[in-house]
């Protein structure tokens, strides 16, 4: 277990930005990420649990507490059952399950971070969520002390959220356990129109497993959603905001006030959301709203390839970005009365 102190945060978040930890602890196993926990709680002192850093947004003043890296390793296939650390890399993870010729996430590739976080945000894409295929969770309970697994049906999985999320200080994932399909290399349904699409064939169909998963980086190294070093559109935390999910009544008034403010014919994007619920498109309220690709002037703008991704364009601090998430809200809320909702975790400010 590696320690530092006074540690800076932003290298390890996909934005790069925050401030610096007091303490940073690496751990490189379960056992050791349990004793930096039981240390912090034994002590109470705050925690934060850092993955990958992708969904991650720190304030310049940094975290006054312990920062606990997890960079556990382990990638377990039995048959179809798939088991991962939860310092797995995400997207590597996805590449070693399609060359093993199984389906079930091939269509989440590209997507940054590590597993462990997977089941908390309930991480999906094009057609996918990790929902469909996770079966246990096993985690660190930090209110009984102990470890435990938690079945899917126990996760309280739904749209960009989980049980884990909805009681952030509680679990502290360890390792998510799947179940995948042997589709004699191919993948699973498509479900989303733009994949298949793009790889000419209707929606429901199978392709080749490595046909999906490179049709899939292509879409979103095409958004800026792929990490690049060199690419300031993608020093993001990928999509900022969630697509608003409204009622029945709610998304009626919302229909009027799209074509009071933009005519007629004008149709806002809508998709079944369960009974009595309609979701809309972030990304085409931004645009509407005024907010159009590479918006902004400072050093905090709206990517150049997709209007979803907020940019840090390399020398931005978190107030910067969070000045041009609020303009985007408020200009969003003015236009058509939907309130938007950040999914990266702001630790240490507020929108």
């Amino acid at each position: 277990m590696q320690e530092l102190h006074d540690a800076p945060l932003a290298p390890l978040t996909t934005f790069r930005l925050g401030g610096p930890a007091t303490r940073l602890i690496t751990a490189g196993t379960d056992a050791e990420v349990i004793a930096a926990v039981r240390e912090a709680d034994g002590s109470g002192t705050p925690l934060l649990v850092i993955g990958g850093g992708s969904n991650l947004v720190i304030g310049d003043e940094g975290f006054e507490g312990t920062a606990l890296r997890i960079a556990t390793e382990g990638f377990s296939l039995d048959g179809t059952r798939l088991e991962l650390a939860a310092g797995e890399v995400w997207t590597d993870a996805v590449a070693r399950t399609v060359e093993a010729g199984l389906a079930g996430i091939e269509c989440l590739a590209g997507i940054p971070g590590s597993a462990g976080a997977t089941p908390i945000q309930n991480v999906g894409a094009y057609g996918q969520e990790v929902s469909s295929t996770i079966t246990e969770v096993i985690a660190y309970d930090r209110r009984t002390r102990e470890t435990v697994v938690i079945p899917n049906a126990e996760c309280a999985f739904s749209y960009r959220h989980s049980r884990f999320k909805a009681d952030p200080d509680r679990f502290v994932v360890l390792r998510v356990r799947f179940a995948l399909e042997d589709a004699a290399g191919l993948s699973a349904p498509l479900k989303y129109a733009e994949t298949a699409r793009a790889l000419g064939v209707e929606p429901g169909d199978r392709v080749p497993l490595a046909e999906a998963r490179e049709t899939v980086l292509k879409l979103r190294t095409g958004k800026g959603m792929v990490l690049d070093p060199e690419d300031h559109d993608t020093w993001s935390a990928g999509s900022f905001f969630t697509n608003p999910i409204l009622t029945d009544e709610a998304f009626a008034a919302f229909r009027a006030r799209v074509r009071e403010r933009l005519g007629e014919e004008a149709q806002p994007p809508a998709y079944p959301a369960g009974d009595g619920h309609t979701k809309t498109s972030a990304a085409w309220l931004i645009d509407r709203a005024g907010f159009t690709k590479g918006y902004g002037t400072g050093p905090a703008r709206i990517s150049t390839k997709h209007t979803l991704a907020l940019t840090n364009r390399g020398d931005a601090t978190t107030e910067d970005l969070l000045v041009l998430a609020r303009e985007v809200v408020a200009g969003v809320r003015e236009a058509f009365g939907i309130t938007l909702v950040n999914e990266p975790v702001t630790v240490g400010v507020t929108l």
